[in-house]
């Protein structure tokens, strides 16, 4: 992710915390930085940048045919505003002051638009998952879940390795931002663990969120 801010304090903070929910930030303080800025997959633009307006950034990636995805973050609130944002390339338009709460959602929204269609099939180490059957096995035998621990497993499996933040977790399967799930979050996967027989295989990152592991360590 991408976060492009000319206000140093502002930014970092903006960073920092984004790094707690589990995204990797780099960071651009200008619209030529931000267009020099390497691949991402989105981008958290500022529209009033010293060095020129956010717009144009959206409008040339555009024309350069460069699909990251953009929230444009801007104090200007007016709805015309908002329209030339979004007919300038932007993927969404978030006015100034937000939550972070508020920009978590929208970043997960944006980014399951953006995301391509799962794989129907999964194969992790010994556990295979058949998302159109909500099949799972491992090492050949079957594993029955409840809607809500498939819905977790599969939301772990799609990038198996990677850390995937209580919130998108939350957003996923309960479809709210709402912290107070966050509790259900782990009892369901305590669960999954106990269901899948190997509790390592799902690791916890403190304060942030949880890791399918190919095998357990």
């Amino acid at each position: 992710m991408l976060v492009v801010e000319d206000d140093i304090r502002l930014g970092n903070a903006l960073s920092k915390a984004l790094q707690r929910q589990g995204y990797e930030v780099l960071r651009a303080v200008s619209a030529a930085e931000a267009l020099e800025a390497p691949d991402v997959d989105l981008m958290l633009l500022d529209l009033g940048l010293p060095d020129g307006d956010g717009l144009d950034i959206c409008r040339q990636l555009r024309r350069n045919g460069v699909d990251v995805a953009i929230i444009a973050v801007t104090a200007r609130g007016e709805e015309r505003d908002r329209v030339m944002g979004l007919r300038c390339g932007a993927d969404d338009y978030l006015v100034k002051p937000y939550s972070l709460t508020e920009l978590g959602a929208r970043i997960e929204a944006v980014m399951r638009r953006a995301r391509p269609r799962p794989k129907p099939i999964l194969d992790i180490g010994d556990l295979h998952l058949d998302l159109a059957a909500r099949e799972v096995t491992r090492a050949g035998e079957p594993i029955v879940l409840a809607r809500k621990e498939f819905a977790l497993l599969a939301c772990l499996a799609q990038t198996p390795g990677t850390v995937v933040p209580r919130e998108r977790l939350i957003m996923d399967v309960w479809g709210t931002t709402w912290q107070g799930v966050g509790r259900t979050l782990d009892v369901h996967m305590a669960t999954l663990r106990k269901k899948l027989g190997e509790p390592a295989l799902i690791e916890t990152v403190r304060g942030v969120g949880y890791r399918l592991v190919r095998s357990a360590p």
